[in-house]
């Protein structure tokens, strides 16, 4: 079933809703961040859960995470084996959340829970994925407003789903739609480019934007080169995700015909003009160009077999559930 026809009349706010949170060394911010999410579906009277993916932490956030999960009847936790990063830590709480509607956001307290009521509302008008747009970011301009805009520029040209912020990570997604979406490497942030894959309607709405309280950034200059390569990833994944052969089999097709082309040539030259062509640079261009192209399309035929694969057999996930304590218990709040 498409994601389009999976819309009901029913308001989204009358669904269970799952609130999954990935955390790597936040025990500062996790009582609070905890707290703050409840009160908010409390007060809106949503049927939640709360669902903390511990990513490996050393600092504590272990320990406290099984105290908090044992205390409360609206938490689960779940502990990765160890640090896997954020993507497979937010898969992991993907397909262990229980509602139909899921919410992600960061354990940093930079998001505020307070906007989830605005990304519900906004999901009743019909919309499969909602985004949050941190529009006045608190961050250092130089080292993540700045590059962070020249990303989103180039991630919404590349996959062609403009958004003002891809690298938020407060948003709203209908459970069925997460369902047919396995995630990878950083993929986390294109989530949105790989729902439009899908055919999901998508819609971005401002959110606030805190300044870190407790610990530090997480993220590197590592993560941008992790970035583009993903995106090339995604982009090769919306165009040729089920026809590879057209990616590989016609620039295969094509080197292949340039270097029958070429040897033609070469061949009425030694046979028409009698010149010897064993030390001619062209000869080995041809050879290179025709093996190359033969290459080529033998890529495109494993990446049909490939596909089929992936569409046909779904592999095993890209992270190891340690353990889980405590099995929350919808309520109203």
């Amino acid at each position: 079933m498409s994601i389009a026809a999976s819309l009901n009349s029913q308001s989204v706010t009358t669904k269970t809703i799952s609130v999954v949170v990935p955390i790597y060394n936040e025990v500062e911010s996790l009582p609070h961040l905890v707290q703050a999410i409840a009160t908010v579906m409390q007060e809106n009277n949503y049927t939640y859960e709360i669902v903390c993916v511990d990513d490996g932490s050393r600092d504590g956030s272990v320990p406290l995470l099984k105290k908090l999960a044992m205390e409360r009847d609206d938490l689960r936790a779940i502990f990765l084996r160890r640090n896997y990063g954020q993507t497979p830590a937010m898969a992991a709480g993907f397909d262990q959340a229980k509602g139909d509607i899921i919410i992600s956001l960061d354990a940093d307290l930079q998001n505020d829970p307070v906007d989830i009521p605005q990304l519900l509302a906004k999901m009743d008008e019909g919309y499969d994925l909602v985004s949050g747009w941190r529009k006045d970011r608190q961050d250092n301009k130089w080292t993540r407003l700045i590059p962070s805009t020249i990303a989103n520029l180039l991630i919404g040209r590349v996959t062609r789903v403009t958004l003002h912020d891809y690298g938020c990570s407060l948003k709203a997604y209908r459970a069925e739609l997460l369902a047919d979406i396995n995630l990878y490497g950083e993929l986390h942030r294109f989530i949105p480019a790989l729902a439009s894959i899908e055919g999901a309607k998508i819609a971005e709405i401002p959110v606030k934007h805190h300044a870190r309280q407790f610990g530090s950034s997480k993220y590197g200059l590592d993560r941008t080169f992790r970035v583009l390569l993903d995106l090339l990833t995604v982009w090769f994944m919306r165009k040729f995700l089920t026809r590879p052969m057209h990616a590989f089999g016609y620039l295969g097709l094509i080197m292949m015909l340039l270097g029958t082309v070429l040897g033609l040539y070469l061949t009425s030259v030694k046979m028409i003009m009698g010149q010897a062509i064993g030390d001619r640079p062209l000869l080995i261009l041809v050879a290179i160009l025709f093996l190359a192209g033969l290459q080529l399309f033998g890529f495109g035929l494993i990446g049909e077999l490939l596909m089929r694969t992936y569409h046909e057999s779904q592999g095993r996930p890209i992270y190891r559930v340690r353990s889980t304590v405590g099995e929350s218990k919808y309520f109203q709040g």
